[in-house]
């Protein structure tokens, strides 16, 4: 008899459990952000196929093709300062040289931004890109406003100790989240399980994804699904290596499903047929193109059934 009692109170606990994390998955998802109303456009890096990536005109560019999403990649400098980069160093999208984490806003501040663009892509190089500097989260919450909606990754956050907790301090600043913790235009992602751990930790009620770089043929198991659950509404992994298979497996367990980086035509129309809902393109104008046409054959066959 007290074998039973324990195995009926233990089995109480789990369901407890169960609940508990059903519930708090509904909280996060219930402030219904725009990820869940419709097929999202994420600029990646900005309209980085047309301008300097992570600079205003990239960003100003993405939001006029109707990118749903600017996505920022954050960087710290060695004086505590979130930056828009995607590289640990600058070398690569300035004239300077070295790692962000041993530079200060100052110095970084001075470098050029914008040139790099015009001698790689001489095709699409304008005037207006030379000079360009390098924007802080908090100037591009300036410059676009509660009315935009972003897309933000905790870049290397292993090199960046305290950088999960600059991030929610510039969203409170900014008024991004309000004062029960929600948001309804901020999504953040990481390759860094721990960080969006850390994130989840310090606010549970902000939306989450998981990001993957697979080398070979992505898998993702059950368990791996449930896992992310916990903590995540969505999985982002580099597109060319899922196929229709994996998007279903994320999709039944209810996680959206973001992939990187898709600028092929074809791709972008195969992402969807698999069920992709959303992805990061760096022509969100092509996307959208895409997705009408997507949209207008899909109710066309609705419409013969």
């Amino acid at each position: 008899m007290k074998k039973a009692g324990l195995s009926i109170i233990g089995a109480a606990f789990i369901l407890q459990a169960v609940s508990m994390s059903a519930s708090a998955a509904h909280e996060i998802q219930s402030n219904s952000p725009i990820y869940e109303k419709k097929i999202v456009n994420i600029a990646h890096r900005g309209a980085s196929g047309y301008a300097p990536e992570h600079t205003m005109p990239a960003y100003q560019l993405g939001e006029g093709m109707k990118g749903d999403y600017i996505e920022i990649d954050l960087q710290m400098t060695k004086d505590g300062r979130l930056i828009a980069m995607h590289d640990e160093r600058v070398d690569r999208t300035t004239n300077g040289t070295g790692l962000v984490k041993d530079l200060t806003l100052g110095e970084i501040k001075k470098l050029d931004a914008g040139s790099w663009f015009n001698e790689k892509y001489p095709q699409l190089a304008k005037k207006k890109y030379e000079g360009l500097v390098v924007p802080t989260l908090e100037e591009v919450f300036k410059k676009f406003g509660r009315k935009s909606n972003y897309y933000i990754e905790t870049k290397s956050p292993e090199v960046y100790p305290g950088m999960e907790e600059a991030l929610l301090k510039v969203l409170k600043d900014y008024k991004m989240v309000d004062s029960k913790g929600h948001t309804k235009n901020v999504l953040i992602q990481s390759f860094s399980r721990e960080s969006l751990l850390r994130v989840h930790d310090l606010n549970p009620k902000l939306p989450l994804v998981q990001l993957f770089s697979y080398k070979n043929q992505a898998t993702i198991t059950e368990n791996e699904l449930q896992s992310i659950k916990r903590y995540a509404i969505g999985v982002g992994p580099n597109f060319n290596m899922v196929d229709g298979t994996y998007v279903k497996m994320v999709r039944t367990h209810g996680l959206q499903f973001h992939p990187y980086t898709v600028n092929e035509r074809a791709d972008m129309k195969k992402a969807l047929e698999w069920g992709a809902t959303g992805l990061f393109t760096n022509y969100p104008d092509v996307f959208n193109e895409v997705l009408k046409e997507y949209k207008h054959n899909h109710d066309l066959n609705k419409e013969k059934r």
